[in-house]
């Protein structure tokens, strides 16, 4: 059941990633595989600063975060390209 809950929160944290990063989305299915790649990329990443997110809250903030970074790193490659 804990995939389950971490596809949803990947889904909702790629759409509020195509929200925050306007004009750099890849869609709206293409923002929904963002943001479950962004949860994996923000959960490695605020392990790695030593934070950690408690509830569904916590881990959708840590999954937009990782989102937009992940969207911004492919904005930027896309522009190099």
């Amino acid at each position: 059941m804990e995939f389950v809950w971490f596809i949803l929160i990947g889904l909702c944290a790629g759409w509020l990633a195509g929200q925050f990063m306007k004009g750099s989305g890849f869609g709206l299915v293409g923002n929904l595989i963002v943001g479950v790649i962004g949860a994996l990329l923000g959960g490695f990443a605020f392990h790695l600063v030593g934070l950690a997110a408690y509830g569904l809250l916590g881990q959708l903030i840590v999954a937009t975060v990782g989102a937009v970074l992940l969207l911004a790193l492919l904005r930027f490659v896309k522009r190099k390209t």
